[in-house]
């Protein structure tokens, strides 16, 4: 078992990351049909129409992939972070989109998996229940870290009211982990398991963005949510803690390896057109360009080295090394900024072909910039690498 411990200025917060059960090239086999067969086909209409990819979801389900990340006790796969980055990286390579859709479902499984109800545990196991994190909120944006939503006891209920400014899958996700003011007790926040069909919830308007459009990344706003006291995931005021310790490290490794697969996915295509592209006048392909294979050399030496951090992470988390969080920090950000500097020179090295919608360039230049705006933002995480750095607390 590996701890992370995060200096924010409060208790140390341990994170335990449990071994895999499985084998990552058995993963890798299993999603590489859904992806072919269904992720691939669907990813263009996915994007030009802003459509949930319910197709790819329902086969990922089928093959068992929702329950990567959760216990064999409860019929799941027993993946790790390994299992779950390399799965989403393959996804991202396709369609960002669905890859982020799974890569929250991850992030709240951990937590479920944690402080949930056993039944939910064995439905999500099975493929039967998709759930996403219900963090950022109008009041206080991508600073996830500080709710404005309130929670009330009444009885053996909670009463929640809240402003979600954005959430993955909102409106097909079957849960939300939802973060709140305590509703008694001190600190910062609280969690809950919010069921998506319970009284008050509304989604709003549909997604409309530059990217990953097929997400269904939407407002939900809750008045007078009644649920069971017994919905909340850990103690009272404990929410940020569950947070940092066990949602932020996935999310934080499982969007880089989101950055890394569209990376490949803008080199590949971009090293296609140089190879094919020919200046018949010439008689040289782009790629005889020395300008074009610098280009392209830039490309390919930025997202290695975004992969060569993430796979030290990946390393850093499961030896429990002592920088552990200050890499879970880093590969964020780092993977996030490489992505808009590989699909920009993709976009170079397409040209015109590149600038039309409908090509993977195209909508790989549009899905990276959403990396870097996702809270923990890429600004906020330099802000805490430097505290870090400075050996001063997160907070």
């Amino acid at each position: 078992m590996a701890a992370i411990a995060l200096p924010t200025g409060r208790e140390s917060i341990g994170l335990e990351i449990k071994g895999a059960n499985v084998d990552v090239r058995t993963v890798l086999e299993r999603l590489e049909d859904v992806v072919v067969g269904v992720v691939e086909p669907a990813a263009s209409t996915v994007d030009r129409d802003g459509v949930f990819p319910r197709s790819a979801i329902d086969a990922l389900a089928a093959s068992g992939l929702l329950g990567l990340v959760s216990g064999t006790e409860v019929g799941g796969l027993g993946g790790g972070l390994a299992e779950a980055s390399a799965v989403v990286e393959r996804l991202a390579r396709a369609c960002v989109s669905t890859a982020m859709i799974v890569e929250m479902h991850y992030c709240a499984t951990v937590v479920i998996e944690a402080h949930g109800p056993q039944a939910i545990r064995h439905d999500i196991a099975a493929g039967r229940h998709l759930s996403t994190l219900a963090f950022s909120e109008a009041g206080s944006r991508s600073h996830f870290w500080a709710p404005l939503s309130s929670a009330r006891f009444d009885g053996d209920d909670v009463v929640l009211d809240a402003d979600k400014s954005w959430v993955t899958a909102a409106g097909e996700a079957d849960s939300y982990v939802w973060t709140s003011r305590p509703a008694a007790a001190d600190g910062p926040a609280t969690l809950w398991l919010v069921p998506a069909d319970a009284d008050g919830l509304k989604v709003g308007a549909p997604f409309d963005g530059l990217g990953l459009r097929g997400n269904a990344s939407c407002a939900v706003t809750g008045a007078g949510v009644r649920i069971p006291r017994a919905n909340m995931l850990g103690a009272d005021g404990g929410g940020l803690d569950i947070a940092l310790g066990q949602a932020l490290p996935f999310f934080s490794i499982l969007c880089a390896a989101c950055s890394v697969g569209l990376m490949e996915t803008a080199i590949d295509r971009a090293v296609s057109h140089a190879c094919s592209t020919v200046h018949q006048h010439l008689h040289q392909t782009l790629a005889d360009n020395p300008v074009t294979r610098s280009s392209l050399a830039k490309m390919r030496m930025t997202a290695d080295g975004a992969r060569a951090l993430l796979a030290d992470t990946l390393v850093a988390v499961s030896s429990g090394r002592p920088d552990t969080m200050l890499r879970v920090l880093e590969v964020k950000a780092v993977a996030a900024e490489a992505s808009v500097v590989v699909t920009d020179l993709a976009m170079r090295v397409g040209g015109g072909s590149a600038f039309r919608h409908g090509n993977a360039i195209d909508r790989a230049f549009r899905d990276a910039r959403a990396s870097c705006v996702m809270g923990p933002t890429t600004e906020a995480l330099h802000e805490f690498v430097g505290r870090m750095v400075c050996g001063m607390d997160l907070f």
